[in-house]
């Protein structure tokens, strides 16, 4: 980030609108459990942690003089604590009758929360006027949902009506537009590099983010490794460089990267040179293959839609197989694996990277995308922390979320079992607190069972 006062004020008013103290929180006692922080690597026993104004204000003592309004959360000894999760691809949309991509504000935010998703990151919103007002719905307590961080509409061709001959001062009023509407960050897909350049120097004036979907450098696209130069601060997918071919598009070389070369480790070691962040997007490309054990249902996510789109699923054949992004998601866990170990582990972020089609849910998603990055080779507890603190790093809010620690804000969920013995025990989620507000996670499941999409051919007009 350049601009380091000027990211310090913004970074804590939009922290003021996203962090507001919903009227149901309450103080809290939380005993008995273990707790992973995501501060160390290892499972200790809960002694116990204090959630007052929202914010955890003790980790492993409990104060003798708290007020008797503070409600005790006792937890068994096969339950642990873990941070909330970040997704920093977290797609609202749906594509439900393959027609257009729309973003759900009903139903996708309960389900995000209900899976322990404390605070999401679109990376590109198809109807931001809807997702800012879904912001501010949630901050406001008209609707549940998690932390949202809006992204704004995408910056390039991946954006429907964009103008490829969109001068800078253009460029920089749109940024101005989202920037005073609160955004996070922005999402550049397939942009060029003059109009990444622009939006990166007016995205850091305003002390916010940038990440892309980038290219080979292939026609009017950008490598990342470019990218890396200009000033990003994120990368979306794959790590590019010299390792994918320049004269081709990024995905027709992708298969053909191998971690070994001295391509591979200039990249790499370029990523860490800058501390630039990488969102894996692991998972993303497997939904498109053969899907092994870690994409199975321990939920029937068609259940959250109408039974008008229910019986539509039904009629019509699954998802087609792609088998270049079978391959691709075969290699990536290789290359995934490579920049992990070298040295680049505290820069990678979890992102699923999953609009739904009707068979699954990016709040669910979360939990495969976890599971990927351990059938990848990554420890557990380091793949958590990628889940967690690094993504709140990764948007500059690592001072006040992403970790259990006394001072930030008391985002955490419960499950069942021992992550770090079997991280498919995240999956197991009992409780989800926000700011200090608590959740049943089936109860929130419940309360959007059969509600998402159309109710009959009518309204599926709309969809």
């Amino acid at each position: 980030m350049r601009n380091s006062r000027v990211c310090s004020f913004v970074v804590a008013c939009l922290l003021g609108a996203c962090l507001t103290l919903p009227a149901a929180a309450q103080d809290l006692i939380i005993l008995g459990g273990n707790l992973f922080d995501s501060v160390g690597d290892t499972l200790r026993p809960n002694t116990g942690i204090v959630v007052a104004g929202g914010k955890f204000l003790e980790v492993g003592t409990v104060p003798e003089d708290l007020p008797e309004s503070t409600r005790t959360l006792r937890l068994r000894d096969d339950q642990t604590i873990l941070p909330g999760l970040f997704d920093l691809h977290a797609h609202y949309n749906v594509n439900l009758f393959g027609r257009r991509r729309r973003d759900e504000t009903h139903v996708i935010p309960v389900v995000f929360l209900a899976n322990g998703v404390t605070s999401t990151f679109p990376a590109g919103e198809y109807d931001p006027e809807d997702m800012w007002h879904l912001r501010l719905d949630i901050n406001s307590g008209r609707k549940i949902g998690p932390r949202l961080f809006n992204s704004g509409p995408y910056f390039g061709p991946a954006r429907i009506g964009w103008n490829p001959d969109i001068t800078k001062e253009q460029l920089f009023a749109e940024v101005d537009l989202w920037a005073e509407r609160g955004v996070m960050g922005f999402k550049a897909k397939r942009i060029s590099a003059r109009h990444l350049a622009w939006l990166i120097e007016r995205a850091h004036w305003h002390g916010l983010t940038v990440t892309g979907h980038l290219d080979s450098g292939f026609r009017d696209t950008i490598n990342p490794k470019a990218a890396i130069l200009l000033g990003i601060d994120r990368v979306e997918h794959f790590l590019g460089g010299d390792a994918i071919a320049p004269d081709k598009p990024a995905y027709a070389t992708l298969v053909d990267v191998k971690p070994g070369t001295p391509e591979f480790r200039d990249i790499a070691s370029l990523f860490i040179k800058h501390h630039v962040y990488f969102d894996a997007t692991l998972t993303a490309y497997g939904y498109f293959g053969e899907r092994g054990p870690e994409f199975a249902h321990w939920t029937d996510e068609t259940a959250f839609f109408t039974p008008f789109v229910q019986e539509w699923i039904r009629s019509h054949p699954p998802r087609r197989f792609i088998e270049q992004f079978d391959k691709i998601y075969k290699v990536k866990f290789k290359t995934l694996k490579a920049f992990f170990d070298a040295g680049g582990g505290p820069l990678i972020t979890l992102g699923t990277d999953h609009p739904s089609t009707g068979e699954y849910l990016a709040g669910f998603s979360a939990h495969r995308e976890l599971e990927a990055f351990v059938m990848a080779g990554i420890p557990p507890a380091a793949a958590l922390k990628m889940a967690t603190i690094n993504g709140a790093r990764a948007l500059n809010l690592g001072e006040k979320l992403g970790s259990i620690e006394p001072g930030k804000f008391a985002d955490f969920f419960v499950v069942n079992g021992n992550p770090l013995a079997d991280i498919r025990k995240t999956r197991n989620v009992e409780i989800v607190v926000k700011s200090g507000v608590v959740y049943r996670a089936q109860d929130l499941l419940n309360s959007v069972v059969g509600k998402l999409g159309p109710t009959n051919e009518k309204e599926a007009e709309q969809w």
